[in-house]
């Protein structure tokens, strides 16, 4: 078994909590949302990113703001909606119920 493998399968499910975490404290634009994942050791590419973007938005978890831009053309600002912010509530707590049973296991 590859360990390299199992991180990125573990990655890979953690990706949308992290996005979503990340939009909960403020709109973001795709570069600064890639640049923050990646100063988290997360390490997303857009070819990654943008359709994950689209599925949350398509299930209405996230929405999206043309904001004009000092340094080019205007930029897509992603941002939760009401319901993702209640989605993110219920990821918040599968997370600690998940993390809590990870500890139970390791310190029995």
């Amino acid at each position: 078994m590859d360990v390299n493998n199992v991180k990125s399968q573990m990655r890979k499910g953690m990706l949308e909590y992290c996005i979503m975490l990340l939009l909960h404290k403020e709109p973001a634009y795709a570069s600064d949302i890639i640049q923050k994942l990646k100063e988290a050791r997360l390490i997303v590419v857009e070819g990654t990113l943008y359709p994950l973007l689209t599925r949350l938005k398509n299930d209405d978890l996230l929405s999206y703001e043309w904001i004009e831009s000092t340094q080019g053309p205007p930029r897509k600002y992603y941002k939760l909606t009401e319901k993702g912010e209640i989605f993110l509530g219920e990821l918040e707590t599968s997370w600690q119920e998940l993390n809590d049973t990870v500890d139970h296991i390791a310190n029995s």
